[in-house]
């Protein structure tokens, strides 16, 4: 379990550690602002496209020679980051780490429901859950505080001093389970690879590109579109697909994977944009800013816990909803903030709705997997991580426009009411005229407190549009059946 917990830690940390990093790589590795976002997109795509073949990997080679292999090439690639010196080198071999971590994300998972018996997988779930939950939300923190007292390479080699002693523990530990000469769906990995990244690509780039305005961009979103169409007809027709189609049949799974898209969404995607509101609109330094995130991680901890002692006396479909429920409350409050104010509501919001988070994971996880077979497990996991992951980047993506676009719009309505009309005692334009270089610099001051104000606005859009898409979740958890109780067997112990 803490070997398996410090992979997790290393591999959910990378998914924003590096965000805030990218300025200073920039400068150092000599890379346009373009070209840049490459460190993050070759990182992205590569775990998409390898991430669904993961429970074929691990029946041919085995579980614990796949996430042995994965975790060495995650220790690896990281240091090769941290020692990269051009921008090809960091995008390479950022791909490369994003091919190791598409394995770690689902095996561990898998790892915690083998080594656990069925009466310790609650706690196990929720112990893992919290790195799950608490990682992606701290990656930016790290990453600033790493970033401002050492340097950017320091964000990829903070993974070694982990990645290493978890390494050597699971080479001594980690059982493994029992090996399957499984036939692989070449024309569905390849299909479903070309879909997913083709569409990871739509989202990593769609703002930056005014999304359907770019031929680009709507070149990749025809390839997704078409790939992953050909992929369904292609999964309903061959007798050997790449995912078993147990996993479809169940009912309980395939809602699970809707509800674990729009938590990623509220987790990874909403954290990613915080930090960048914390200093921007309300200037706190990146340690302020740390500090301000950790009421969400200690919710979800604290939450969790609860989860971990009620789950077998409580209907797990009434936590999910109540967790929903609260997640949506807090950002009814987050519409509440305003340009002046203390930390107090960023600290009593972030706490809600880490306690409605906490109470999401676990149960969720438990309902999905309650009715699936032991040897489904790794391509269930697999599903699991994959719609996680894409509503974490989906999330990033509309976020994102909905702040630009609204931005634009709120700085229009606002400029336009700065007018001698609304202004009567300084008229802007003609005291900027009378005062020189001293107006120019008054009417950048303006602008800049407009920009300021539409900001804030957009963010506040944003949040009501959070608010909503949470709350209508909340009763559909009902939508769930409760899985029958059954009994799992243990993995094989490794020779």
């Amino acid at each position: 379990m803490l070997a398996v917990m410090g992979v997790s830690i290393c591999q959910f940390l990378d998914m924003t550690v590096a965000n805030v990093a990218l300025p200073h790589m920039r400068t150092s590795l000599g890379a346009g602002m373009d070209t840049i976002s490459w460190v993050l997109t070759s990182y992205i795509i590569a775990g998409a496209i390898l991430m669904p073949l993961t429970g074929w990997i691990a029946d041919r080679v085995g579980s614990r020679n796949l996430f042995l292999a994965s975790t060495a090439g995650f220790v690896v690639t990281s240091m090769l980051c941290g020692a990269a010196n051009s921008l090809t080198q960091m995008v390479i071999f950022r791909a490369l780490q994003g091919v190791c971590s598409a394995f770690i994300g689902p095996l561990s998972q898998t790892i915690i429901y083998d080594i656990n018996p069925p009466s310790r997988q609650p706690k196990a779930m929720a112990l893992w859950g919290t790195v799950v939950m608490v990682a992606p939300i701290s990656g930016p923190f790290i990453g600033g505080f790493l970033t401002d007292t050492l340097n950017w390479r320091w964000v990829f080699y903070v993974n070694l001093p982990v990645g290493i002693p978890s390494l050597v523990l699971l080479w001594w530990l980690l059982p493994s389970r029992p090996v399957f000469k499984r036939k692989l769906d070449i024309f569905g990995a390849c299909t479903l690879g070309l879909g997913l990244g083709a569409l990871q690509l739509v989202m990593d780039r769609g703002q930056s590109n005014d999304w359907l305005q770019s031929p680009e961009v709507v070149i990749e979103l025809l390839i997704a579109l078409c790939a992953l169409w050909v992929f369904v007809v292609h999964f309903r027709s061959i007798a050997h697909p790449i995912f078993n189609r147990t996993l479809v049949a169940d009912g309980n799974f395939m809602v699970a994977l809707l509800f674990m898209a729009v938590l990623g969404v509220a987790n990874v995607g909403l954290a990613s944009v915080l930090p960048t509101m914390y200093q921007g609109i309300y200037g706190y330094s990146v340690m302020d800013t740390g500090l301000l995130m950790a009421p969400r991680g200690l919710g979800v901890i604290t939450m969790m816990l609860v989860v971990n002692r009620l789950l077998g006396r409580v209907d797990a479909r009434f936590f999910i909803s109540i967790g929903y429920f609260l997640a949506a409350i807090s950002m009814l409050m987050m519409t509440r903030w305003s340009l002046v104010m203390s930390a107090t509501p960023i600290i009593l919001s972030g706490y809600v709705q880490g306690l409605g988070l906490g109470l999401i994971f676990v149960p969720m996880n438990l309902i999905a997997f309650g009715s699936l077979a032991p040897e489904y497990r790794t391509d269930g996991a697999t599903l699991m991580a994959l719609f996680r992951n894409l509503g974490s980047s989906f999330g990033i993506s509309v976020i994102t426009t909905v702040i630009a676009r609204n931005l634009q719009t709120s700085h229009a309505d606002i400029a336009g009411h700065v007018t001698s009309v609304n202004i009567p005692v300084l008229d802007p334009a003609f005291t900027a005229g009378r005062l020189g270089s001293a107006g120019t610099a008054l009417l950048s001051i303006m602008d800049m407190e407009v920009n300021r104000q539409a900001l804030m606005i957009a963010y506040l859009d944003n949040f009501y549009l959070m608010f909503w898409m949470l709350l209508i979740f909340a009763p559909l958890a009902w939508l769930l059946r409760k899985p029958p109780k059954r009994t799992l067997p243990q993995a094989v112990p490794a020779e």
